[in-house]
């Protein structure tokens, strides 16, 4: 018997996959209740910058086929999976959030939409993204209330999975663009290691700096998204040849010993609100032994000028065209970007480069004594009014430094909006980082 559409939509993206596998779910029934569901959010939230139902139907039907042909399937068989909108897709719009790019349609697929295909995802959606994924913000709205900010710049992916209108989503990060939109919305946002997920054909704003993440409802779904996206490309100097990652069942699979979190107050925790400070004095009390306070170095404190001044200068570069012809189409947050990082002097950029090996040694020095750090993912809950995309302090730290970092949909502030848990790695610790995020997430989870 067919499953109506909340059931369907409340199913998780591990099962789904599953069912979808065996044929117990359709791929075009689920699609069809995500374009209901869109028909009826995204009025509201306006996530979604393209979306054509008939495409996606298409491809759902031709999935179905395939599996009732006996062929084999692939690991995401039939998942609709949403792409932020500057992520490279052939024959579809990828127009960057930016006016300059309306009408772009892309000759050639970006790796993780190639790899999407080759996995048998439905690719259901491009989802809007602040201009030139900075900051400028975008027209949608957080799903949990519509006067308050979803974050940015991967804005519209975080709130089509937190408005159930896709089950999987893909975004991108420079500062706080994958984990403090996933704060704000209540989802899992994923940002692994930095290089872990090719950036082939997708907008690049700063190569030293770009990750790509995702998005799901949980740590295991997001485990499971991102382990068929790593992988190496030659055009992307950023990646290196490792063996395929078993990101999902490590995630999933019991921790051998009960881990162990260094509680960490980050540079900028003056501007964490109450409801933030008390969650996580609750947090501290409940982990017990399993958990102890971990204060950073001072040459930390400098890191947030740091990753700006890499942001700017390699934005200068990579916008050059766009801050050339852009005249006063161009959003005035980009067009400063770029003037400012044509004033960076090179032993400037070329002395921050060197500063994520220093932060990296030191972070060492904790990692040896706990099995992931906690923090903050933002602030406090979504700020209210769509100007600004909120305040990523808590994010770049971990975007320069490269290391993987995962947040947890497990707090709730005062005014009903959700808070996310933020949790970090040593580099290239990505499958035991999920693995705690899973393990801290059920547990919190219980009643």
């Amino acid at each position: 018997m067919a499953l109506d559409r909340a059931s369907l939509l409340a199913i998780d993206a591990c099962t789904l996959r599953d069912r979808l596998a065996t044929g117990a779910i359709r791929a075009i029934d689920l699609v069809e209740a995500c374009l209901a569901q869109v028909a009826e959010r995204d009025p509201e939230v306006r996530a979604f910058a393209w979306i054509d139902p008939e495409h996606a139907r298409a491809q759902a039907r031709a999935l179905d086929e395939h599996r009732l042909r006996g062929r084999p399937t692939g690991p995401l068989h039939g998942v609709p999976v949403a792409l932020k909108d500057i992520i490279d897709t052939v024959g579809i719009p990828t127009e960057n959030g930016c006016a300059l790019d309306a009408g772009r349609k892309p000759m050639h697929d970006a790796f993780v939409t190639e790899r999407l295909k080759a996995a048998g995802a439905v690719i259901f959606g491009k989802t809007v993204t602040t201009e030139l994924a900075f900051m400028t913000p975008g027209p949608t709205t957080n799903p949990h209330d519509p006067a308050y900010t979803p974050g940015g710049s991967s804005q519209g992916s975080a709130a089509a999975v937190a408005a159930a209108m896709v089950p999987l989503a893909i975004g991108t990060q420079t500062g706080g663009s994958v984990i403090r939109p996933a704060s704000f919305c209540g989802v899992t946002g994923y940002k692994p290691t930095f290089g872990a997920i090719p950036r082939r054909g997708i907008l690049a704003q700063s190569p030293s700096l770009d990750t790509v993440g995702v998005f799901a409802r949980s740590p295991a779904e997001a485990a499971m998204l991102g382990e068929v996206l790593f992988g190496y490309d030659v055009g992307d100097p950023a990646t290196r040849l490792a063996p395929h990652p078993d990101l999902h069942r490590i995630a999933t699979s019991e921790p051998p010993l009960a881990p162990v979190f260094a509680i960490v107050q980050p540079p900028g925790w003056n501007e964490a609100d109450q409801d933030l400070r008390d969650a996580f004095d609750e947090l501290a009390a409940e982990l017990g032994d399993q958990a102890f306070v971990a204060p950073l170095p001072k040459l930390f404190d400098d890191a947030a000028a740091v990753r700006e001044r890499i942001n700017f200068a390699e934005m200068a570069r990579c916008y050059y065209t766009y801050g050339r012809d852009g005249g006063d189409v161009l959003g005035p947050h980009v067009r400063d970007a770029i003037e400012t990082g044509n004033g960076i002097l090179a032993r400037d950029y070329l002395s921050a480069l060197d500063m994520p090996k220093v932060l990296n040694a030191a972070l060492d020095e904790i990692f040896d004594r706990c099995d992931a750090i906690l923090c903050p993912a933002a602030p406090g809950p979504a700020p209210k009014g769509l100007d600004s995309t909120g305040s990523a302090i808590f994010n770049g730290l971990w975007t320069l430094c490269g290391t993987p970092a995962v947040t947890v949909p497990a707090l709730t502030a005062s005014n009903g909006l959700p808070m996310g848990l933020q949790l970090v790695a040593a580099r290239g610790n990505d499958a035991r980082l999920l693995r705690n995020a899973h393990w801290l997430h059920t547990r919190l989870d219980q009643p």
